[in-house]
């Protein structure tokens, strides 16, 4: 079977409501994806990093029950770095950080990568400096070995004071994937314009053919280079906790992916707009399981009846 490898941070996340901890679980934007996928049965592998201790040991268990290799995580001399969540009256979510300063990181071990398995990257670990040579060497030889990349822009307002130290490593991200996915916000907040259409002729097609531009509870947007143009809608649901939700939106797609049998040359030759509506609908469905639970993942329930 074709698998999936993400790379990425791994925190552990304590969340609170009206001021309480209410849960305590390993959390990250890939870690999150990586867990619904592996406990789909779809064989897991997850590059990242995190301390040597009591937390690091649980987040390194978890991994192994819910079916993704920690084999290639490197655990370093500091602490496993915590994540505060605080939900408000709508259940979504900001946040406050606790790490440690990594220092010298070790290069990754990488798995074999195969043409048709799926590289999930993201988020500010994607661009952060401080080990940018080492996810631009992985990335580079998945994408030289044949894989499909799947970048998840997921771009903080917080990260805003860093774009300047970050070079031209959005671009390389762009033009390494061949789906970039992000939300409205993430755009406005990079490059100050939201609308789908104009991000993805401004910014994306010069180096990649896919776009997925999502809008909260709005209609979701699908651009590619062939023309496709396709507005999604997003099914109401009451919400218990929003952390995830995008995560497993990735973790949902990456699925579909590999149900359907869509290889990177489909990709490039461009999908049937069906095809986009298949993908879309894996990918709600995942995201709207996360969300009606106060975990970070899709449900073992969930899971089960979806299982590869």
């Amino acid at each position: 079977m074709r698998k999936v490898i993400g790379i990425g941070e791994t925190v552990y996340d304590i969340v609170f409501k009206s001021g309480q901890p209410t849960a305590a679980v390993p959390g990250g934007s890939t870690f999150n994806s990586m867990i619904s996928i592996g406990r789909c049965g779809i064989p897991a592998d997850f590059l990242s990093e995190f301390g040597d201790d009591v937390v690091g040991s649980i987040i390194k268990d978890f991994m192994q029950a819910n079916g993704v290799d920690p084999g290639y995580v490197n655990i370093l001399p500091v602490k496993t770095p915590l994540s505060l969540a605080f939900l408000d009256e709508n259940n979504d979510a900001s946040y406050t950080f606790y790490r440690d300063p990594a220092g010298e990181r070790p290069d990754f071990i990488y798995p074999e990568i195969n043409p048709g398995d799926v590289v999930l990257f993201g988020s500010f670990y994607a661009l952060n400096p401080d080990c940018r040579p080492l996810v631009k060497r992985f990335l580079e030889t998945a994408k030289a070995n044949g894989a499909i990349l799947y970048y998840d822009v997921n771009f903080r307002p917080s990260h805003v004071k860093d774009l300047g130290n970050i070079g031209n490593a959005i671009w390389e991200n762009f033009a390494l994937a061949d789906v970039v996915r992000g939300s409205n916000e993430d755009f406005r907040t990079l490059f100050g314009i939201d609308d789908a259409s104009e991000v993805f002729k401004e910014k994306i097609s010069p180096y990649c053919s896919n776009l997925i531009c999502t809008y909260g509870a709005a209609p979701l947007k699908v651009i590619d280079a062939q023309g496709l143009s396709l507005e999604c809608p997003v099914e109401p649901i009451q919400t218990v906790s929003t952390i995830g939700a995008g995560d497993n939106f990735n973790a949902g797609f990456i699925y579909g992916l590999i149900k359907n049998g869509i290889d990177r040359e489909m990709l490039r030759q461009g999908l049937s707009a069906e095809a986009w509506k298949s993908l879309v609908e894996c990918a709600q469905s995942f995201s709207a399981c996360c969300c009606q639970s106060s975990f970070n993942y899709i449900t073992p329930e969930f899971a089960a009846s979806h299982r590869l």
